[in-house]
């Protein structure tokens, strides 16, 4: 069964994310209240919608009930997010995320009801800062507080050795899940295959095990 979500707010956040979803073939509904970032966007999702999402009447006749998902998209009106996400919780929707520009503003979105806070700038800066403060890591992504999935060049330790033989995973709680084919897709890890510096390695791993493998 498809998933319905709903994006409220069409900055470039709320576009890439209609847009993403669309290829996902997830029914969207997409909302501004701007008529020119809807038509900008309508071809990407279900049903896009020109509305005042500080008018409480304009959000009820929205059909948020209706809904799986809503995404707040806002970020920085918080008033056009405590509206939406107040909405949204009053007509039952079971999953609220929303996105966020400060600590501050990502606690009261918590208290009225969302679910989930999104502070994309902030992710982004964490993620960059890891990809150029080492050597080893090409790209990075954060599956919780404590665990991490990165996308590594192999340590001049590994390179001609198996995973079998260097035991990372008990050595040091290292998880190397897929190996980067010749073609550039990912395969899944042979423990048996000798590691190889042009290859490189998706890795799942703690954030600590992270930042003493970049020292």
């Amino acid at each position: 069964m498809k998933k319905s979500i709903a994006v409220l707010g069409l900055g470039k956040y709320g576009k890439s994310l209609v847009r993403a979803l669309s290829k996902m073939h997830v029914d969207v509904l997409a909302v501004d209240r701007e008529e020119e970032n809807v038509k900008e966007i309508e071809d990407y999702c279900t049903a896009a919608i020109c509305a005042d999402l500080t008018n409480e009447e304009s959000l009820k006749a929205l059909g948020l009930k209706d809904m799986d998902i809503v995404v707040v998209a806002i970020g920085r009106n918080l008033e056009a997010c405590i509206f939406a996400v107040t909405a949204a919780k009053e007509q039952g929707v079971q999953r609220i995320l929303a996105k966020s520009t400060s600590d501050r503003m990502s606690a009261i979105l918590r208290k009225i009801g969302a679910d989930e806070v999104i502070m994309p700038e902030e992710y982004a800066g964490k993620r960059t800062a890891v990809i150029l403060a080492s050597d080893t890591v090409l790209d990075y992504f954060q599956v919780d507080n404590s665990l991490c999935m990165i996308e590594m060049v192999p340590l001049d330790e590994w390179v001609g050795k198996t995973l079998a033989e260097l035991d990372l995973q008990n050595r040091q709680h290292i998880n190397v899940v897929a190996v980067k084919g010749s073609d550039g897709n990912w395969i899944m890890a042979d423990h048996d295959h000798p590691l190889s510096k042009e290859r490189s390695l998706l890795a799942v791993m703690e954030r600590e095990t992270l930042g003493r493998l970049k020292d």
